[in-house]
């Protein structure tokens, strides 16, 4: 249980709204830099306006957070190297990371500058939180899906946890949405959605729904529960929003903590600023269903008049004064007078130009002298005591005391803006690693079920669903097929179940897990499997690569976000494939769509479709407690396209077996999606922006 308070930690896209969150009570804030931002269409800083906003927040006492919290190719990382050395000179507090290699070159240009793992992670699980902290993250942003229980399990491990508590609800698990990115090249991972699940999407026998619209996320009246189960940091939502927003949900925030309520008169500027008919709490309650579907109305945006923001930033438009000082002023006729200041970590002193002269009429008093310096409007300081000392008959003109103390105030701003001194390393990227040169060509397969025909045995490796029948997984063995297992991408409350499941697979010989998500990794790899990594750990460039070896990957499948020209370009020694075939996951959700109309599980029997705009069908599969939504048409790539990369193997991905795909040896597969499918060659020719 935490006994200090938990942090508001509020998004600035542009520097009003750092002004809007300090200025209204937020302990820090989080923004991203002009590149390498998961919400590149926010303003985000240049690096002056970083320097700018770290010095005023430290001035406050409040810290900063800096985004480079999306994936990044090989030929990015120069600009990459420049934007963390930016952001360290900067003195920012952490950098929010989504990407391995991102953090390992974070950590060479400055070993000191705390890393914090993004939700991009897709951490959900206490294996994935344990993962980070022994990799040295201070913090983990948790997956927005996650239920109370599952929060207060990772609670458990020793490391800073920090949840969202108010803003917008993807559909899709953070670090997991590809939807965008298929559909018009605009891809999530790289802070260029084009919030795709907003458009409508309809199940069953609806019109017009919104399948993939849930209502916003509001945990804030249950801030003191996330405090007393461990939570570090309330996490607010919104660098894409406008100031008044993030004014509006710090004061919530600020009030339900300090205070145990929200204020009739917050709630309601709350509620004005911005909503998709109302808010739910169903992740956090374990609540799923039709009732957190919700999409932004019209009398949404007209509660979002001028006269609310008005009021709001009326509340945020003065300088607040929320640091105590102490200080002394001594004047004696004939020298300079002193004065000191200090917040208790920090002690500065100036002297005066001029020096104090005998009165020839009226003396400055001690009362008059208080009062003048006293007057600290426009800066972040309040006086807690001041002591003045003067000789009898003094005279000073009232311009250099306002001159003392304003340059008392600057020296201590500058104290306060430094905070933590980096040391900054020069680093050369990507130095000497070579172009990978592949060792063997393999072809493996990714199965829903394990009614396999005689093809299968062809293939080097076929992963089975890891919770299939264990006598049927024993029977393929038996019978000469390569079989691995996967571990499902959505874990959440169930590892448990995961690690039985590991261990009776281990005892009947399965030797190999496909691992999509680092808490996979970490249970895998605490059995002994060989290891496997999936797409779903977004693995595009050299350094991830590294990072993957170095945790003991026996090889990977490459990001289907990746070029086939920037997979010819990656370095490292670890062998990697790609996917070839596959209705190719574009969403993992914890909430199903078909519950937006509210289909229960038993008559959807596994065989859903959702209907977009334009009557494309994509698949909804179900695996325990998460759905993936497939795209509307399979990805193919041929082999004389996959045998020119620098590959080792290429993986087909089945996912609708049972009712779509039926071909079970490898030339007639071929020949199958060749002339009877239309498909698609998915992102590796175009690219993602």
């Amino acid at each position: 249980m935490r006994t200090d308070k938990i942090e508001i930690l509020a998004p600035a896209g542009g520097f009003d709204s750092v002004l809007a969150a300090v200025r209204s009570g937020a302990d820090a804030v989080y923004l991203g830099e002009k590149e390498f931002s998961a919400r590149s269409s926010a303003h985000n800083f240049d690096e002056d306006e970083l320097k700018e906003a770290v010095a005023y927040c430290h001035i406050h006492g409040v810290k900063v957070y800096v985004t480079v919290n999306t994936i990044v190719f090989d030929d990015e990382f120069d600009r990459l190297r420049r934007a963390i050395e930016i952001a360290a000179k900067a003195d920012v507090d952490a950098l929010i990371v989504q990407n391995m290699g991102v953090a390992r070159l974070a950590r060479q240009i400055a070993p000191e500058l705390p890393l914090h793992a993004s939700t991009q992670m897709s951490v959900h699980t206490v294996s994935g939180v344990k993962t980070l902290h022994e990799m040295g993250f201070k913090r983990v942003v948790l997956s927005r899906e996650m239920s109370r229980d599952e929060i207060c399990a990772c609670a458990e491990i020793p490391v800073e946890l920090e949840v969202f508590v108010h803003g917008a609800l993807c559909m899709s698990v953070s670090g997991q949405c590809y939807f965008s990115a298929m559909l018009g090249s605009r891809s999530g991972n790289r802070g260029s959605c084009a919030q795709t699940c907003r458009l409508p999407f309809s199940v069953g026998n609806q019109k017009g729904g919104h399948a993939l619209s849930l209502k916003d996320n509001s945990l804030i009246s249950l801030l003191n529960d996330l405090q007393q189960i461990g939570v570090a940091s309330a996490k607010i939502e919104g660098r894409m929003k406008r100031p008044e927003y993030v004014a509006a949900a710090v004061r919530a925030c600020v009030e339900q903590r300090d205070f145990g309520f929200v204020t009739d008169e917050t709630a309601r500027l709350l509620r004005g600023v911005f909503s998709r008919t109302g808010f739910t709490d169903g992740y956090y309650q374990g609540k799923l269903g039709k009732e957190m579907f919700g999409t932004r109305t019209k009398d949404d945006v007209m509660s979002a008049d001028e006269k609310l923001f008005s009021q709001l930033r009326s509340s945020y438009k003065d300088e607040i004064r929320n640091v105590p000082v102490n200080g002394s002023f001594t004047a004696s006729i004939g020298e300079k007078p002193t004065l000191t200041v200090s917040d208790g970590q920090h002690t500065v002193a100036v002297t005066g130009d001029i020096k104090a002269e005998p009165a020839l009429r009226i003396a400055l008093s001690e009362d008059k002298c208080r009062a003048q310096l006293g007057k600290t409007g426009g800066t972040a300081y309040f006086w807690q005591e001041l002591d003045c000392r003067l000789d009898d008959g003094l005279s000073l003109p009232l311009s250099a005391l306002n001159d003392l103390r304003r340059a008392a105030f600057e020296k201590l701003d500058r104290e306060r803006s430094v905070v933590h001194h980096y040391q900054i390393n020069a680093v050369n990227v990507l130095e000497p690693i070579e172009p990978y040169q592949p060792q063997k060509r393999q072809t493996r397969a990714r199965v829903t079920g394990t009614k396999l025909g005689k093809g299968f045995k062809e293939l080097d490796l076929v992963f089975v669903p890891l919770f299939g029948d264990r006598r049927e997984i024993e029977r393929l063995q038996a019978e000469g097929y390569p079989v691995g297992v996967e571990i499902p991408r959505g874990m959440f409350g169930r590892e448990k179940q995961i690690r039985q499941q590991l261990e009776a697979v281990r005892a009947i010989g399965v030797r190999h897990v496909l691992c999509g998500n680092l808490g996979a990794a970490f249970l895998a790899k605490e059995f002994g499997f060989t290891l496997h990594g999936g797409f779903g750990l977004n693995l595009v460039n050299t350094y991830d690569l590294l990072w993957a070896e170095e945790f003991g990957f026996a090889d990977v499948e490459l990001s289907f976000e990746l070029t086939f020209e920037r997979i010819n370009r990656l370095g490292g020694n670890l062998p990697r494939g790609i996917v070839s075939y596959g209705y190719l996951p574009v969403m993992l959700c914890r909430n199903c769509p078909n519950k937006s109309a509210g289909i229960s599980c038993k008559s959807c029997k596994n065989q859903s479709k959702m209907t977009d705009r334009k009557g494309k069908k994509f698949f909804l599969k179900c695996d325990g407690g998460c759905t993936e939504v497939l795209n509307c048409v399979p990805l193919f790539i041929a082999p004389e396209e996959y045998s020119k990369l620098s590959t080792d193997f290429n993986i087909w991905r089945f996912s609708v077996e049972n009712y779509v795909e039926k071909v079970e040896t490898y030339p007639d597969f071929n020949r199958f999606l060749m002339l009877k499918e239309h498909f698609t060659r998915g992102l590796y020719l175009r690219g993602v922006e």
